[in-house]
Parts: structure tokens; sequence; C-alpha cells
């Protein structure tokens, strides 16, 4: 090692390697007290030993010497184990019911929200404090939500894993030196003490895994649980209290943006290609899954993306595969212990592979993430009862039914012991993660969309030809050349005609796509059995509406009985047989 240089002085770099060296021959390297970390006296945390925001390669390596099950594959990912847990344990949420903002929450049917006491939720607090006390070591990150620094919320999460860490490092807005200098008191606290099971006996708990938010203490605990998605939707079910509250609009959206700065929302459940068609090489990507719409525009509340990898290939998620290199995540993989690739057709351990990665990693990223308001609104179904057609623009008052209603449907292999296709409905594209009602959300919606002149359109990328085991998948192609005469305006004419039943409007012509495509009855051979099918359907719309059209006081009856008008039309009328 050289240690001179022109002025006669040692390198700094040169300094700083040897006292790493020192410090990491005496177990200290990057170590900090509880005392040079100011926790709050009220939290009672006093680590023995912290790790706050260290380098993902020191991540590495902590992971490497004290998880069990951690490596790195032939990518350069590090692949970790969530444990027993292996998705989100939605039953276990809990959410404190306290005077300051029990009347915001969204309650009761179909609500995601389970209540639980300040009393049962401190207790929980006080157990996730001593076992992440009685450590050897504990990970802080310290990082931001939301990329428009006027909405900017300061996060800080405890876990006693180095995956964990690296994880939200990955999901969060990383500081610079000078923003974690000067990063003071945080606006959230996520305590993840997932390796230490929760206790049945106290009062709202119901299993070994408790997933519980505090909005008046701003702060998050995490019992039996290591999965690390609990933390990023965490984060996202308090920016869906937050911000509606100071007037932004927080979504379940991919973004996407064209070159005339045309921008995009595409909402959709599982199964619907919302990662896929967002993920345009000719569109730069804002973000794959949470962004807000506030008074300037559009921008992403993460600084990462959490993909699933299942079955994942270069050849049709290529951005998503150029991602996994040193720096990423991939939770619950397999991988051959002799070459280290990973076998991404395992669902061995899981359905549920993910993979998390800064959004830096994507080649074409608009960085920073914020655009400006949005030109399409698209909500993707996956129709597998093979009825609605492939495209169709919405109405005001129907943008607000189907973004409420937030449709798709289950197929054979999707989930165990479904055979026939189901209907699912999760409100606003995103129903587990909903702090208010789902009406006031819409209402924003609906509000930012007459504002900004905003059209909305409902794309089936499920079945056509017959329901699923009858007919077949939309061709992605054509759902592509659609997708792409959105954005090029080629169906900003009046040259639609009307659906039966659901009085959607339908393209009369889309370039590249055969006319017949787009008038799925056309496509049926049985036209009877088309009209029964296409009825039933209608009937789980409005059966699922019912418990939203009071309109959850967040809209007058008024505008909730308007609202009603973008559902199924005719058996609206005729009293919702």
């Amino acid at each position: 090692m050289s240690t001179s240089t022109t002025n006669g002085s040692r390198p700094q770099t040169d300094t700083r390697f040897e006292t790493y060296i020192e410090q990491e021959m005496a177990g200290e390297s990057g170590a900090l007290t509880a005392a040079e970390v100011d926790f709050g006296s009220d939290l009672g945390l006093k680590p023995k030993v912290v790790y706050r925001n260290l380098a993902p390669a020191e991540l590495y390596e902590k992971a490497l010497r004290y998880e069990e099950g951690t490596h790195v594959v032939a990518s350069g990912s590090l692949a970790a184990l969530s444990g027993g847990k292996m998705g989100r344990s939605p039953k276990d949420k809990r959410v404190v019911r306290e005077e300051t903002t029990e009347n915001d929450i969204w309650w009761g049917e179909g609500s995601p929200n389970f209540e639980i006491d300040e009393e049962s939720f401190n207790i929980n607090r006080e157990m996730a404090v001593n076992y992440l006390n009685g450590l050897d070591r504990v990970y802080v990150v310290d990082a931001f939500a939301n990329w428009d620094k006027k909405a900017r919320f300061k996060v800080r999460v405890v876990c006693s894993r180095a995956y964990h860490a690296l994880f939200m490092q990955n999901m969060l807005i990383c500081p610079t030196p000078e923003e974690l200098e000067d990063f003071g008191e945080p606006d959230f606290v996520i305590l993840n003490a997932g390796p230490s099971k929760a206790n049945k006996h106290i009062p709202y708990v119901t299993s070994d895994a408790s997933v519980a938010i505090n909005l008046k203490e701003r702060q998050m605990v995490i019992l039996g649980t290591e999965y690390a998605g609990e933390m990023k939707k965490g984060v996202f079910t308090v920016m869906h209290y937050w911000m509606p509250k100071q007037g932004i609009l927080s979504l379940h959206s991919g973004c996407n943006m064209g070159k005339e700065n045309d921008v995009s929302l595409f909402f959709g459940l599982s199964g619907t290609g919302k990662t896929t068609l967002s993920a345009d090489p000719e569109r730069p990507l804002i973000g794959d899954d949470e962004h807000c719409w506030g008074d300037d525009g559009i921008f992403n509340i993460e600084g990462g993306c959490y993909a699933k990898c299942i079955s994942l290939k270069p050849t049709t998620e290529p951005e998503i595969w150029k991602a996994l290199r040193f720096g990423s995540v991939l939770e619950n993989v397999v991988f051959d212990p002799a070459t280290r690739f990973v076998d991404f057709e395992s669902s061995l351990l899981t359905e549920n592979t993910r993979a998390s990665y800064p959004i830096e990693y994507v080649d074409n990223a608009h960085i920073p993430c914020v655009g400006p308001h949005p030109k399409n609104i698209i909500l993707l179904c996956c129709d597998a009862f093979g009825v609605l057609p492939p495209v169709s623009r919405l109405t005001l008052e129907q943008t607000m039914y189907h973004f409420i209603s937030g449709y798709t449907a289950k197929v054979a292999g999707t989930e165990i012991g479904v055979v026939d296709p189901e209907a699912t409905f999760s409100a606003c594209f995103g129903s587990a993660f909903l702090m208010w009602h789902p009406m006031k959300y819409a209402a924003m919606l609906a509000e930012r969309i007459s504002q900004h002149g905003a059209r909305a359109w409902l794309v089936n990328t499920g079945w056509t030809g017959g329901r699923y085991g009858v007919g077949h998948r939309m061709s992605l192609k054509h759902t592509r050349r659609i997708i792409d005469a959105i954005h090029e305006g080629e169906l900003d004419g009046d040259d639609f005609v009307s659906t039966p039943i659901f009085n959607l409007q339908i393209p009369t012509h889309v370039p590249g796509v055969p006319s017949e495509v787009l008038r799925p009855e056309s496509q049926w051979e049985d036209k009877a059995d088309f009209n029964r099918t296409l009825e039933n359907l209608a009937c789980m719309f409005t059966k699922n509406f019912k418990k939203f059209e009071d309109g959850g006081g967040f809209v007058s009856s008024e505008t909730a009985a308007r609202i009603c008008t973008g559902g199924p039309v005719d058996l609206v009328v005729s009293g919702n047989k």
C-alpha cells in the first residue's frame, strides 16, 4: 500500500482503511452505540451495538456471517430466506383504534383494518423492544418515502437482520450523507422483531404473528414474521393515511412517461399484466407499484422495486432480469448449490419468490421519480369469464365504479383449490392497504381526472372466445398494440359503440388489432351462453358494490347514486336483480 502523496501527507483513504481493519478485527467495524443514535426516551431502545445505514457490501458481510440460509448467487444478488412466513399475513394486521384517528379509518365490512387497543399495542411494542435490546447487534435504516421533497416522509427502520436492512435501503429513498447527518427525528418508526413470536394471549392478537400500526404514535411493530414485504407495505399503508389527509392522492399503481411527458397510470391486481405493460422500453419508468398524485403531478413513494420472480426469464422481463445484480435481494428462491444459478421456475419453497432492487437498476428509470399530471388512467383486469372487451373508454362515473370495484378473476393454478374462474374484487386495486373508505380515494381520483383532463380506460388482458378452459388468453401483442394506441392518441376520436349491460364504449377500430377481437361476443360460438355469462358477471359486480353504495360518508348520497350508474346499467335499473 502506498502511503505517500505529492504534499507528503498520508491519503485519507489509507487512514480510513487501516482504522476500518482495526475495528473489524475487534468486531466493531461500522458499529455505533445506542447513545450515538437518538432513539428517543419513550421507546426504551438501548441495543448493545447499532449499525446505521451500512453500505450494501457491509450488509452482505453481516448477513452472510450471522444469518443462516443466506447466500450470494451467481448474478451477485443476496439470496435470503424469510423463515416460516413467505408472504404477507393480512389477517394478523392490526390498526390501533384511538380517538384521534378512529373516525378517519375504514372499519367494518370489506375493510382490511382490524382493530387493536392501545394497551395491547404497547405490550407488543415492549416485547419488540426487549427482543431488540437483547440482541448482539441491530440494524437501523434512516431513509425517505416520497420523491416529491415537499411531501417527503422520514422513515426509521430498526431490525434484527441485515437482509431486512438491505431490503429497506432498496425500497426507500436513501439520503445523501448531508441529509443523513441532518435526518433528525423520524416521522415514522418500524420496529421489526420478526424472529420473536407474538403472544396469542394478548387481546386482539390471534396468532404467533402480529403486524400492528399506531397512527397516533407513528409506529409499526412486527412480531412473528420475517417476510420483508411487511415493512414495504407498512410504509405504503401509512402513506395511504397521511397523504390523503394532506390532500394528496395515494395510489397502488405502476407509472411511466412518454417522450411528450405524457404520464400513464396502470392499475391492476396480480396476473393482469401491470408490471409487464408499465415496463415499456419506449417509456421511462417512474415506478412500478406505489405513487401519489399531488398538486404538481405524480411522484413515486418508493426508491426501489419489489417484483415477483417466479418463472422469470430474460426474454419476457428483461428489465427485472438485468436488475438482479449486486445489491439486489432475492427472497425464498431455489438455486443450484454448485453453480449458484437461481432456478426461477422452482416453487419448492413458495410461488411467491421475490426480488428487491433500487429503481436506478432499471435501465430506463426516470430519476428523480416524478412526473406531470397523468394523461391516461389504465385500469387492467384479467377477465377469465371472457365477456369484457379488450379495451373500452370509461366515463367519469364508470372510472370511479371500476376503480372502487378493482375487478379481476382467479383461474386454476393461482391458488390451491381454484378450478373454475372466480371473480375477485379488491377496492382501489389494493384493498389490503387502504386506510380510508374507498370512496374517499375514488372521489379524489375523480376530482383530479376532471381538473387535469385525463382519460380513463378499462383494458382486459384475460380471456376471449369463451371462459377460461374454453377460450384463449388475449394476445399480448394485441394488448401492447392497444396500449400503444392509447398513448399515441389513436383512440381519441368518437368512433365507439356501446356494449350491453356494462354500457362500455368500445372503439370500432384499433390499428393492428382485428376488429372482431374488439367485440367479445363475436368470438363466442354460443351467443346465449355469452349473454348468460355476461349477466352473471354483472350480478357479481353489483353484489360486491352494495357495501359501497352509501358512499361511506365521503361523498353525498347523490354522488354515490351517480357512481352506481357507472356499473352494469341494466341491472341497476331493474333493481339489482
